[in-house]
């Protein structure tokens, strides 16, 4: 199970940062995790991915050097840390995680993620 949190009303230039509580199941450094997000009117979209022990992430063009993914595996959590936020940035977040892949793999299709958090709104104002 997968429990996201931490989403918000911030200005754009702002910063947040995203939880997601994994609990259950096998230990959480089984699985590769990610941020997936879904805007107004869009379909969802992958964010960030990072592998099973943090030795690999990818994140896409738009939030790249501005968001910043990253995993505790003993407390089994997964954040997303948001800096200079902009008005499109504003979505629901997913948190999701994949099982049975290497340490160092990051997968960027939603249909390889076999666990997903509920959401939180990111509301990013101009």
């Amino acid at each position: 199970q997968l429990q996201a949190s931490g989403g918000g009303l911030v200005q754009a230039g702002g910063s947040l940062t995203l939880s997601c509580a994994a609990s259950g199941g096998r230990a959480f450094n089984n699985y590769a995790a990610a941020w997936f997000r879904q805007g107004p009117g869009k379909e969802r979209e992958l964010v960030a991915s990072i592998s099973r022990t943090s030795m690999r992430t990818y994140y896409e063009d738009s939030v790249q050097d501005r968001f910043t993914i990253s995993r505790n595996n003993v407390e089994n959590i997964l954040y997303l840390r948001m800096n200079n936020l902009k008005p499109e940035d504003t979505a629901v977040y997913y948190c999701a995680a994949s099982g049975g892949r290497n340490h160092y793999s990051t997968p960027r299709s939603q249909n390889l993620y076999d666990y997903w958090g509920q959401g939180t709104l990111v509301t990013v104002s101009s």
